[in-house]
């Protein structure tokens, strides 16, 4: 009988089955999790099932009162609805955990509910929001950064700067700001006519050295010898689209001479011949196409703080709200603009 079974006790075969057993418990396993998790995703597709569509203002109100998801769920959940763009939904649950009272996260909540507004476009809400926090809890930068923002866009410049005042007291940098929102007051005062304002203009940029595109924008539309008068070639650069949309009419020569980067730019353009090659990749292949292409430049710009990206220049970043970090990119493009005129001369 001992010999019959000799093949059992063999150590090669304790080897086998137990690489068997390993086996056959990965296998199980691995089918466990894949089960387990498809009833976890059948379970999650129906929670949010619920919320494809928001409950009614009355059902919404029985589901936050009667607790079954904690009051951080329902945040996380309103958030999601932010970051997704549906502002009104998240609106809603901000709106209703308030109402129910009782919540320690008050003033957060209520923050939320002000930056929602804000990005949702209901700035006098968001005005009030804000104002109701800082009632009670004036040392809230959040809130005053925010409430800044609020007038900025109400182009109620003058309330936007008193809030600098209480933003300084919390040790907040505001000389940006100031510089801006005082730029966006002098372009926006009717009272003053267009050389007064290009002065106090300039008399800001010398002070700070900051927001040089919205300066000269202004300058170069109002008045073009005060702009290259007062040109700062340091900001060359940063200026590119400016100075590519350029009218040929307010062209300074003397000027353009002057700067290498100027004079690379405008052959490039095709308004005078005084570079051969460019260390800017579009600007030299412009230059070598010598108006044979029907090639242009477009311009998109970076942010500096948040790294994103935008089709138009800013002042402040859209997505940070920081001031003065666009950072210009250039690349080559078709200048559909020139076939419409092409067209349009063929009509004549």
């Amino acid at each position: 009988m001992n010999t019959f079974f000799i093949e059992y006790r063999d150590p090669l075969f304790s080897v086998i089955i137990f690489f068997v057993l390993v086996f056959v418990i990965a296998v199980f396993s691995y089918w466990l999790g894949r089960y387990k998790k498809k009833e976890d995703s059948k379970y999650l597709d129906k929670f949010l099932q619920g919320f494809r569509s928001l409950p009614s203002h009355d059902e919404l109100k029985v589901l936050i009162s009667s607790g079954e998801l904690s009051e951080k769920s329902w945040l996380l959940l309103a958030q999601s609805y932010f970051k997704n763009g549906d502002y009104e939904k998240s609106i809603e649950i901000y709106n209703e955990l308030l109402s129910i009272g009782g919540k320690s996260n008050a003033r957060d909540t209520m923050f939320l509910l002000g930056r929602t507004y804000f990005k949702a476009g209901f700035l006098e809400r968001a005005r009030k929001i804000f104002l109701e926090i800082l009632k009670n809890n004036p040392r809230t930068p959040q809130a005053l950064n925010y409430l800044l923002l609020v007038y900025e866009y109400m182009r109620d410049y003058k309330s936007a700067i008193e809030v600098l005042e209480p933003l300084g007291e919390l040790q907040k940098e505001t000389v940006n700001d100031a510089a801006y929102l005082q730029s966006l007051m002098l372009i926006n005062d009717e009272s003053k006519s267009g050389i007064e304002k290009a002065e106090s203009l300039l008399k800001i940029y010398k002070e700070t050295n900051i927001l040089s595109y919205m300066v000269f924008e202004y300058l170069f539309r109002i008045n073009p010898k005060l702009a290259w008068k007062n040109f700062d070639s340091s900001k060359s650069e940063q200026l590119s689209e400016l100075l590519w949309q350029l009218d040929t009419k307010k062209l300074d020569l003397d000027i353009i001479a002057q700067n290498g980067y100027l004079r690379e730019l405008y052959t490039a353009r095709g308004d005078v011949k005084l570079a051969s090659k460019s260390s800017v990749f579009e600007f030299d292949m412009l230059i070598k196409l010598e108006g044979k292409s029907n090639a242009t430049l477009a311009f998109e710009y970076i942010c500096d703080g948040c790294k994103q990206t935008h089709p138009f220049i800013f002042s402040r970043c859209s997505s940070c709200h920081a001031i003065d970090t666009a950072r210009v990119e250039m690349s080559l493009t078709k200048d559909y603009y020139r076939n419409l005129v092409e067209e349009n001369n063929s009509f004549q």
